[in-house]
């Protein structure tokens, strides 16, 4: 298990930001308003484009970042 900011994986990863009004952006972010805590992310490496890869959890990513860019997110990397 590792953990970074949220600016930083999306940074690695090359994706854009999904909009708060995303049905499951949405969700997760009512799991955080609750406290509830989210599964940690599931991340890949992908060396020969050098860059990261989301294997799982990028509308929790999304809601996680719209609250706090700086946030530390628990991940895990294949």
């Amino acid at each position: 298990m590792s953990e970074f900011a949220a600016k930083d994986i999306f940074r690695a990863s090359g994706l854009s930001l999904l909009d708060d009004s995303d049905s499951h952006v949405e969700k997760c972010r009512a799991q955080i308003i609750l406290n509830e805590r989210l599964s940690p992310l599931l991340l890949c490496r992908d060396k020969r484009r050098a860059n990261l890869i989301i294997a799982d959890g990028y509308h929790r990513m999304c809601a996680v970042y719209s609250f706090d860019e700086e946030a530390i997110i628990p991940c895990k990397i294949v």
